[in-house]
């Protein structure tokens, strides 16, 4: 009867721990995920910052940094509005514009929004 008593609680401390690595294991992963991302984003925000300020088109174009090395199931997307401090439209470049970039990660069928970040670039 001890011997049954004191594997069932053995086997409930084994299945607690296991638990944990699994989870451990998990968090891991996750914040792998959130480091790459956030290094992608801040060396493309960084690239857009010191490219030559686009006043001709609207929305600015600019292109992704080519020397990123992107990995596997990773993705970068990258956004630039004029914004309108003057107040007197878009057309008219007032000399700032918001970046945003956007880290995707390809973990199921459908890419995942893994990080989104700003930042503004004015003409100097």
């Amino acid at each position: 009867m001890e011997v049954l008593i004191a594997l069932a609680i053995f086997g409930v401390v084994v299945v607690a721990f296991l638990s944990a690595l699994a989870t451990g294991s998990q968090a891991i992963i996750v914040a792998d995920e959130q480091t790459t991302a956030e290094s992608l984003a801040r060396s493309e925000l960084e690239y857009v910052k010191n490219s030559a300020y686009d006043n001709i088109n609207n929305p600015p174009q600019y292109s992704l940094d080519p020397a990123i090395d992107i990995p596997d199931g990773y993705n970068i997307e990258m956004e630039a509005i004029r914004l309108d401090p003057e107040d007197d439209g878009i057309e008219d470049d007032d000399g700032i514009q918001k970046i945003t970039v956007e880290v995707y990660h390809q973990d199921s069928p459908t890419p995942s929004l893994i990080l989104s970040t700003s930042g503004y670039k004015v003409n100097r």
